[in-house]
C-alpha cells in the first residue's frame, strides 16, 4: 500500500510542483505531498539498504535472491532495484584462508604444489563463489571459480528461514505473494552449488552456438575441476554495459548489442536451453587484435532455464504476436500461457512497453523518458495483478522474465534499447522455430515443403527489410532517395 502511494504522490508532485515552481507562486518544498514523498521515498531507500546489508551479512542464498530483487524493475520501487543491483558486483569476499581450505579438501593439494602462481585478491566475488587469476604449473593461464565455505550447509537452512519470513509477511500484507522466489531457488540453488553440472552447460552451450563466431566461452579443465572448484582458460574483457570501454577499443556499440540479441534469440527461441545471468559482470566483450573483431565473453553457466517444446512455441508465437501487434493472438499465447484476463498487463510486463505502444507496434517507436515513468507507476498500481501473474504463469518464464529485465539493462546502458534490428533477429529465430517444429509434426513431404517454402519467403522478406533500414539509415541510401525524389520532381 505505501509503495502505490509512494508512486501516486510522486506523479502528482513531480507534475503539480514543476507548475507552480515555474509560475514562481511557490517554493515546492512547501508543498505537503512533495514532503510526504520524500519522506516515503527516504524509508524505502532505507528500508531497501538494510535489505542489502542483510544479504551481505547472511551472503550465501540471501544475495542471490536479493540479486533476483534487484532485476524485478517492472515490480519494485526504484529505491530498491537501484539498492540492490549493487550486490551482482559486490557480494561478501571468503579470506585466503577459507580459499586454501576448499582447494584443499577438493583438490588434496596446497595452492603453492597446483598454481605457479594465484593472486590472492579475487577478480569477482558472487553470491556462491569468487574467481581468482592463476597460473598452473606448465604455464596456462587460468581463472580459479572457489564455492564460499559455508554456503553448502547453510543453503538449506537459509532457504527455510526466508520461506518462514515471507509466510509471516504474506500474513501482514496479504498482497505480498513472493513464495515463487523460494520455490525457484529450491529448484535452482542445487544445480548452481554443483560446479560441475556449471562447466557441463559451458561446454553445452558452446557447442550449441557454435556458428556463432562472435561468441566465447571459456574452456573446461576437467582435471582441476569438483563440485566446489571450477578451473577455465582465463579470459578477460570490458563489461558489456560500459560504453567507455567499447569507445576506447574501438568496439561497435551496436554491433555488440545486435550480436547479444542474436545470442539470446537463439538460445531461447531455438534451442530453449538458455542462459539465465546476463548481468554485466557475467557477459564481457573484447577485441581481437588478430582479427579486429568483436567478441562476446559469456561467464558463469551455472542457471540455466531449459524450456518446453510446448511452452517454447507459445513463447515464439507470442513475439510473433507482440511484433507485428495482432492483439488478438496476443491475447491468446497470453492466455496459454496463464495470464488469463491479465493478459495486457503480461504483454506490458513481457516487452516493458506501455499497452498503448504495444497496440501502436513495439517496433514502431523507441522507449521514451514519460513511457519509462508510466510503467513504473503502474508497477506499484498493479501489484497485486503482478503478483497474481507470477504465481500463474509456467515456472519457466519467471527466470525468462528475469532474463528480459537484465537484457533490457544492457541495452539502456548501450543506448540501444528497442532497435528495429533486435526484433528482425527475434522474427527470424521464431520463424526457423515455429517452421522446424511443424515439419517435425508433419508426415507428408508435400506439407514439409510447403512449410520450407514459406519459411524461406518469410526470412526473405525479413532480409529485404533490413536492407531497406540499412539504406534508408546510410549516406548511399541517403543519396539514392535523393535522386530518385529529383528524377520524380522532374518528371512531374
Amino acid at each position: 500500500m505505501a509503495r502505490r502511494v509512494f508512486k501516486l504522490a510522486s506523479l502528482t508532485a513531480a507534475t503539480t510542483s514543476v507548475y507552480l515552481y515555474v509560475n514562481k507562486f511557490l517554493d515546492p518544498s512547501d508543498f505537503g505531498i512533495v514532503r510526504v514523498s520524500r519522506a516515503i521515498a527516504t524509508v524505502h531507500l532505507r528500508s531497501a539498504k538494510r535489505l542489502r546489508e542483510l544479504c551481505c551479512a547472511n551472503r550465501g542464498t540471501f544475495i542471490k535472491v536479493g540479486q533476483h530483487l534487484g532485476a524485478l524493475d517492472y515490480l519494485l520501487p526504484e529505491e530498491y532495484t537501484c539498492t540492490l543491483k549493487v550486490l551482482h558486483s559486490q557480494a561478501p569476499q571468503s579470506t585466503r584462508q577459507e580459499i586454501e581450505q576448499v582447494i584443499r579438501e577438493d583438490l588434496g593439494k596446497e595452492i603453492k604444489e597446483l598454481f605457479a602462481s594465484f593472486e590472492d585478491t579475487p577478480l569477482g566475488a558472487a553470491s556462491l563463489a569468487q574467481v581468482h587469476k592463476a597460473v598452473l604449473q606448465d604455464g596456462r593461464t587460468v581463472a580459479v571459480k572457489v564455492q564460499h565455505p559455508k554456503v553448502q550447509a547453510q543453503s538449506s537452512k537459509d532457504i527455510l528461514l526466508m520461506e518462514v519470513l515471507l509466510l509471516v509477511v504474506k500474513q501482514i500484507f496479504p498482497d505480498f505473494e513472493f513464495m515463487w522466489l523460494v520455490e525457484e531457488a529450491k529448484k535452482n540453488l542445487p544445480l548452481e552449488l554443483d560446479f560441475l553440472n556449471e562447466g557441463r552447460n559451458a561446454e553445452k552451450v558452446a557447442h550449441m552456438l557454435k556458428d556463432f563466431d562472435f561468441l566465447k566461452v571459456p574452456r573446461i579443465y576437467w582435471e582441476l575441476s569438483t563440485r566446489r572448484v571450477l578451473l577455465m582458460e582465463f579470459m578477460e574483457g570490458g563489461q558489456v554495459n560500459d560504453r567507455a570501454y567499447m569507445k576506447r577499443n574501438g568496439i561497435n556499440v551496436n554491433e555488440i548489442s545486435r550480436n547479444l540479441g542474436k545470442l539470446y534469440s537463439e538460445m531461447i527461441f531455438v534451442n530453449g536451453f538458455v542462459h539465465c545471468d546476463p548481468h554485466p559482470g557475467n557477459v564481457l566483450v573484447k577485441k581481437c587484435p588478430a582479427s579486429g573483431k568483436a567478441h562476446i565473453i559469456l561467464l558463469d553457466h551455472g542457471l540455466y532455464q531449459v524450456l518446453s517444446e510446448s511452452f517454447r512455441m507459445d513463447y515464439c508465437r507470442l513475439w510473433q504476436a507482440l511484433i507485428k501487434a495482432d492483439m488478438k493472438r496476443v491475447q491468446k499465447y497470453s492466455q496459454q500461457l496463464g495470464a488469463g484476463d491479465l493478459y495486457p498487463l503480461f504483454a506490458c510486463m513481457l516487452t516493458a512497453r506501455s499497452w498503448e505502444s504495444i497496440n501502436r507496434g513495439i517496433d514502431q517507436s523507441p522507449v521514451s523518458a514519460s513511457e519509462d515513468m508510466e510503467i513504473r507507476s503502474n508497477a506499484a498500481a498493479y501489484l497485486p495483478q503482478i503478483t497474481q501473474l507470477l504465481n500463474n504463469i509456467p515456472r519457466q518464464m519467471l527466470l525468462l522474465l528475469k532474463t528480459n529485465d537484465l537484457l533490457r539493462g544492457i541495452e539502456s546502458a548501450l543506448h540501444t534499447r528497442a532497435s528495429a534490428s533486435s526484433f528482425l533477429n527475434m522474427s527470424r529465430c521464431c520463424i526457423r522455430a515455429v517452421s522446424t517444429y511443424q515439419r517435425s509434426k508433419s508426415h507428408s513431404l508435400y506439407r514439409r515443403t510447403q512449410i520450407s517454402l514459406t519459411e524461406t519467403l518469410s526470412l526473405w522478406q525479413i532480409n529485404l527489410y533490413e536492407l531497406f533500414l540499412w539504406l534508408k539509415g546510410s549516406h548511399l541510401g541517403n543519396w539514392v532517395i535523393a535522386l530518385l525524389s529529383r528524377i520524380h520532381h522532374s518528371t512531374y
